[in-house]
């Protein structure tokens, strides 16, 4: 009976439960079930494949935005200044002051520009904004004045997206207001390509045609840009007349194609799968539904399995009854709704399938294959939207 235990002795019991405990409490806080591998080597041999297509004294810039399309910014951005990368590209400040607080130290470009409440912490950070209208450039003037130095900016002309930037006819006197402003540095011009990954290249011709033209009016005011840059991914392997002085590819780095036929003209390997475990394998019999709303019903005696993934992790709810995933190299196909946190997948067809086995649900696995842009097929999207979902709930793991 626990009342002759000796003091001590209840003592040394308690500490080795204390131990035990916290030695769990500590693998459980390590542990994660579904994870998103990351390859730092792909991500290499994907840039110098992109780097050999243009001339050495045309610059880089990384886009790296959307945490780095979902692989992790901070992770990412270092291999890519240690691979040699010029600039860096973010969409918003958060994400530049994110890379700037992590130790990054070339130049970042805010590309898709910033409100007048981020100008000081523009100046704070040494980050480089996209400029398209007059008050932000007021007030980075009286800022960098204030401050007594010189900010970089790159003017950003809509040739043909129809998004942000200056009409190309605009350009010109937009450029000359702001020669008055003596803090100001036009550092760069750039546009963006809204076709340049489509077999018919003539709107993204006519898109660098109007570019070129707003170039050459500009030069015609006093200002020739250090950097013009329009080039995407896709016009990259596309369309070398866009390579200008600076690139900005994105979605090529992660080994991920802009469309399907850019595949034979250029090799990249996929930077990250996406993996995790089953949690449990049931037997249930004909007639069972799985899932909310019923959505689908065992034809007969079916074995499935249990996924810790859902769509708050970034597996679309859209895969539900579509998707598939890997499971001993073998294909198992997503039945019932995704949910929040699981996804059941019916294993009949795969033999010896236990919990604890691997699921690949983008990546490879003995031979097999799912791709992002698959996925994307399925739910009706393109791979980028894919690999952003992957939440940050799922750790990434970086390898190479």
């Amino acid at each position: 009976m626990i009342d002759n235990l000796h003091p001590e002795m209840l003592s040394n019991n308690t500490v080795r439960a204390q131990s035990a405990e916290a030695s769990l409490s500590c693998m459980s806080l390590n542990f994660h079930a579904t994870t998103a591998e990351v390859d730092l080597g792909a991500l290499a041999f994907n840039y110098q494949q992109l780097r050999q297509l243009i001339p050495p004294s045309v610059k880089f810039l990384a886009v790296v935005k959307a945490d780095a399309y979902g692989h992790g910014a901070i992770a990412v951005s270092r291999k890519l200044e240690e691979l040699g990368t010029d600039f860096l590209g973010v969409a918003s400040v958060p994400e530049g002051i994110e890379l700037r607080q992590a130790g990054l130290d070339k130049p970042i470009l805010i590309l898709s520009g910033i409100y007048p409440e981020e100008v000081e912490e523009v100046l704070s950070h040494h980050l480089t904004p996209m400029v398209y209208r007059l008050d932000i450039a007021e007030a980075l003037a009286a800022a960098a004045r204030q401050r007594r130095t010189t900010i970089p900016i790159h003017i950003k002309v809509d040739t043909g997206m129809g998004r942000i930037g200056l009409l190309p006819e605009d350009t010109p006197a937009f450029v000359q207001r702001l020669q008055a402003f003596e803090n100001l540095q036009i550092e760069g011009i750039a546009s963006h390509l809204s076709t340049a990954d489509e077999e018919n290249p003539s709107f993204a011709e006519e898109q660098l045609k109007r570019f070129s033209r707003t170039i050459e009016e500009i030069k015609k005011v006093g200002i020739t840009p250090r950097f013009y840059h329009v080039a995407n991914s896709a016009a990259l392997v596309n369309l070398s007349a866009a390579n200008g002085t600076l690139v900005r590819p994105g979605i090529m780095l992660y080994g991920s194609y802009p469309a399907a036929s850019l595949k034979p003209k250029i090799a990249l390997r996929r930077v990250m799968s996406w993996k995790s475990r089953i949690a449990d394998v049931k037997k249930v019999p004909a007639g069972n539904p799985i899932s909310y709303g019923r959505t689908f019903v065992t034809q007969s005696t079916s074995l499935l399995a249990a996924i810790p993934v859902g769509y708050a992790d970034g597996y679309s709810r859209l895969l539900s009854n579509r998707g598939e995933v890997l499971i001993k190299g073998k294909r198992a196909p997503v039945v019932g709704r995704v949910c929040m946190d699981w996804t059941m997948a019916d294993v009949t067809a795969i033999p010896a399938v236990a919990a604890g086995d691997e699921v690949v649900l983008m990546g490879s696995q003995l031979g097999q294959e799912i791709t992002a842009e698959e996925i994307g097929g399925w739910v009706g999207t393109i791979s980028y939207e894919i690999l952003c979902s992957v939440g940050r709930r799922v750790q990434r793991i970086y390898k190479g």
